[in-house]
């Protein structure tokens, strides 16, 4: 078993709602830990969904936190008037960032947890050294810029990896996954050691999205229960 309990936050992705009445399916998940909101713009990813304008005022109306994950170019730039919107969370890509770890020092001053995400393809090896500087690190289980797609098992021993390295450390850092995430799929990803789930059609596809959240939290919470010890 991991070194500290393992704590299961669900996050409905809002990229499943219904775009035209956010405040209502926000509503509808108001027994979520967090809304993950996807801040695409067609440059970083080739989609385009939301922006700051937006977002800050989802921020007004949410009846849970705001994670916001930043799929965008220049977010050195951008990311901290996230943090200034109130959000509860801010998470911005490594291969987007020039400059990560004083983004993440910036995103903690500015009153936002700091969390960075990498893309299937990217190793986690070259940012362990700054898990400290995080409060999550999101590993992305599809390529970013739809929702919708199957979840990749390619990315599981890289969430092992990851998990055994903040275990070692002794940072206190989550693992979030993103993409794919289903009844089924949720087990392997909290078996391998990821704490934080963003589910959009799992959950917003479900006649009660409430009745969802809550069995996807079950079986992650199942999972941490027989999860092996780690090497």
């Amino acid at each position: 078993m991991p070194g500290r309990p393992m704590t299961c936050c669900i996050n409905p992705s809002i990229l499943s709602a219904d775009f035209a009445n956010l405040e209502a399916e926000l509503a509808r998940i108001a027994n979520a830990d967090a809304a993950h909101v996807d801040v695409m713009d067609n440059h970083f990813v080739p989609n385009l969904t939301i922006g700051l304008p937006v977002v800050e005022r989802l921020q007004e109306i949410s009846p849970v936190p705001l994670d916001a994950h930043l799929m965008i170019a220049d977010v050195d730039r951008w990311a901290p008037h996230y943090a200034d919107a109130g959000l509860a969370s801010v998470t911005f890509h490594a291969e987007a960032s020039n400059a990560p770890i004083k983004l993440a020092r910036e995103l903690r001053a500015r009153g936002a947890k700091a969390g960075m995400a990498l893309r299937p393809a990217t190793p986690v090896e070259p940012f362990l050294d700054m898990l400290t500087e995080l409060d999550m690190l999101l590993i992305m289980t599809v390529e970013p810029g739809f929702g919708g797609q199957s979840f990749l098992d390619v990315t599981l021993p890289k969430i092992r990896r990851a998990r055994a390295a903040i275990e070692g450390s002794g940072a206190a850092v989550a693992i979030q996954v993103d993409g794919g995430i289903t009844e089924e799929t949720i087990t392997r990803a909290a078996e391998a050691g990821a704490n934080v789930f963003v589910a959009g059609s799992a959950v917003y596809g479900k006649d009660s999205p409430e009745a969802a959240i809550e069995s996807l939290r079950a079986r992650a919470q199942l999972a941490f229960g027989r999860t092996p010890a780690r090497e």
